[in-house]
């Protein structure tokens, strides 16, 4: 009942240009919509973080990376699907999210999310999701909700439920570049 009532929440949340705070198949993030300017930067101003910092994106399945990237080496799939850790790439190209997200050189980072929570949210909301670690900027991003500070909790316009008693220490994502059918990898 929890993980339904929490989905509902969020999808009236993000679909208004709220924020959320949310567990992902990494450490708990801050999300938006993220092909909505306006909700992008209040994440910013959340985590007090200068605007040419990226944040990720979590998408549900390849298709969406297909829909918001041009021309990806498809080659990329076969790389992650062998990949046990979550990663996060940077793609070139990326088009239709909100251009607060999109770096300078128009690239983005995406995550092909596995996470039964995350998966559905996006599935259900048909739209990225913004995921950044869920801190401020600088700070030390939290292992488990408990580590999440007030500050950050009495911001966002909603906090799941699902998953807060989860006292697993959670890592970051693995960050790659992909560059002439290889990876370079940025944060193992």
């Amino acid at each position: 009942m929890r993980f339904e009532n929490d989905i509902l929440k969020c999808l009236e949340v993000l679909k208004t240009g709220g924020i959320i705070l949310y567990p992902t198949d990494t450490i708990w993030g801050i999300g938006c919509d993220a092909t909505n300017d306006a909700a992008v930067k209040k994440i910013y101003a959340l985590k007090k973080r200068p605007d040419e910092k990226s944040m990720i994106v979590l998408v549900a399945n390849e298709k969406e990376v297909l829909r918001y990237v041009t021309q990806p080496d498809l080659s990329i799939f076969d790389y992650l699907k062998a990949m046990e850790k979550p990663t996060t790439v940077i793609y070139e190209g990326a088009v239709g999210f909100a251009d607060n997200l999109i770096s300078k050189d128009g690239s983005v980072a995406i995550r092909v999310c596995k996470d039964e929570f995350c998966a559905n949210l996006i599935r259900r909301f048909r739209k990225p999701i913004v995921s950044t670690s869920a801190n401020i900027s600088g700070e030390q991003s939290p292992k488990n909700f408990s580590a999440v500070t007030e500050e950050i909790r009495m911001k966002v316009d909603y906090v799941v439920q699902y998953r807060q008693d989860d006292e697993a220490n959670a890592e970051a994502s693995s960050l790659i570049k992909w560059e002439k059918g290889k990876a370079i990898i940025l944060r193992s």
